[in-house]
């Protein structure tokens, strides 16, 4: 998943569409600012059986987000079973032993609501939006299917074949996916972050029901679990509901700390190259294994953000408008840090070429980017401006009730915390230039790095 910064900026581009500034307009005389929510209305409890649960009341449309956050990610599998977190997030669609298949979802239908779920290395969540009044019986549903799943043979070969299927399509026919699976698997060299969540399609293959049944007993249970709740609803009330529905559910077993291989020193520069025939224009992206907030130092990862946002974040950054402004080399430049992991993650930066200029060229011109902050670091200004992004971005954020319901679920799973988020801002306002430029020395190494480079067929180039 994304860091906080991440889910911020995607909620910020989201915010400065047409659609959504005449929406804005639009409800501008029925909501006002101070009707925005606010860190410090935030509520959080705990069942009795070991479930976290967090509200965050917005009441300027009658709207409801219901999430479901376990505690469990394709890092988490045994190993030889990759892709079973993802494969049981299919199965959690199937039926139980009160409800058929098929009924909870014609259910949500019904009554004119949203319904998905997602899978990521650190966590898998299941979401409804629905009105408010509608709160009690998804919460019934997911309580249900938290421990009451019916699971066949016949189950498992269907919703096997419906992930295979679903690999080939996502991953086989996509040469970006393909690259980006072995990036993943070079630039990790210990940490289940190298296997990608969908799993190995050889592995993928063999899982079975006793696979299943033992995933489910083991990790589907309230105390591996967060529930957030963001909308037109009121801690008391969803309090009253989650003990009625999720308060019924027994407590699992209990689980050790998520304790996972680590990475150790890496003191190579590596590259991975894939010709591909489907590729037309090449691209290339760098990649370093670097903290995340949970293991990261105090200040290194608010640095880190603020340095992502600096060289690559967006248009005014310092990538974009060299590259793709200035010189013209690039039709597209940037730069990420992905902070919300539970282990160590990943810092990127990536280009692809324009017109007459080549692939190694876009890559000297970003490196040399890197080197301007390790030798001169950043100035008061872009750091400033950098930072006061950052800051906006979390208020345009709380415009989404379900753009908050993700980043505090995202956040929760992987060892932040309620108050971590309402801090989260001060933090970013307190990172310093000299931060910036020593995380940038301290990390981004090109002899510590994995390089991918995605080409076209060697005759097309000639």
């Amino acid at each position: 998943m994304t860091s906080i910064a991440d889910a911020v900026r995607w909620t910020r581009h989201r915010c400065i569409t047409a659609a959504l500034l005449t929406f804005a307009l639009a409800i501008s005389s029925v909501a006002s600012a101070a009707d925005q929510p606010k860190d410090s209305d935030v509520d959080e409890f705990m069942l009795d059986n070991g479930m976290e649960v967090v509200i965050i009341p917005d009441h300027r449309a009658p709207v409801v987000t219901h999430m479901v956050w376990y505690k469990i990610g394709s890092a988490d599998e045994p190993p030889g079973k990759s892709g079973i977190a993802h494969f049981f997030e299919h199965l959690m669609f199937k039926g139980t032993t009160n409800h058929k298949p098929g009924e909870f979802m014609a259910k949500v239908a019904e009554i004119g609501g949203q319904q998905n779920a997602f899978t990521s290395y650190d966590y898998t969540a299941f979401y409804e939006t629905v009105s408010p009044d509608a709160l009690e019986t998804m919460m019934s549903f997911e309580a249900d299917r938290m421990r009451n799943l019916i699971l066949t043979d016949d189950v498992i070969k269907t919703e096997r074949d419906v992930v295979l299927e679903e690999r080939r399509a996502r991953i086989e026919t996509s040469p970006e996916a393909l690259l980006s699976e072995e990036i993943n698997a070079t630039l990790y060299q210990n940490q289940p972050y190298r296997i990608p969540v969908i799993g190995w399609m050889h592995e993928m293959e063999q899982l079975n029901r006793a696979d299943a049944v033992a995933f489910y007993d083991r990790y589907y249970a309230p105390n591996n679990a967060v529930l957030v709740v963001a909308g037109d609803v009121d801690a008391q009330t969803v309090k009253a509901l989650a003990e009625k529905t999720y308060g019924k559910v027994a407590r699992g077993p209990d689980l050790p700390p998520r304790i996972r291989p680590t990475e150790p020193e890496q003191n190579t520069k590596r590259t991975v190259t894939m010709r591909d025939a489907r590729v037309s224009v090449p691209s290339f992206q760098k990649s370093w294994v670097v903290p995340s907030y949970h293991t990261a130092k105090d200040g290194e990862a608010e640095a880190l953000d603020v340095l992502s946002e600096i060289l690559g974040g967006g248009t005014m950054s310092r990538i974009y408008q060299e590259l793709v402004v200035k010189t013209g080399i690039a039709s597209s430049a940037g730069a990420s840090y992905s902070g919300t992991y539970l282990d160590d993650t990943s810092f990127t930066i990536y280009g692809a070429p324009r017109g007459e200029a080549g692939i190694e060229q876009v890559e000297t011109a970003i490196d040399a980017e890197i080197r301007k902050i390790v030798r001169d670091g950043v100035t008061e200004s872009e750091l400033e401006k950098a930072k006061n992004r950052f800051v906006r971005a979390m208020i345009f954020a709380r415009d989404s009730q379900s753009g908050m319901a993700n980043i505090y679920g995202a956040a929760l799973t992987t060892g932040s915390t309620v108050k971590d988020l309402a801090e989260w801002p001060e933090r970013i306002k307190a990172v310093t230039a000299d931060q910036v430029k020593a995380v940038a020395a301290k990390y981004l190494n090109p002899d510590r790095s994995v390089a991918g480079y995605l080409l076209p067929p060697e005759s097309a180039e000639n």
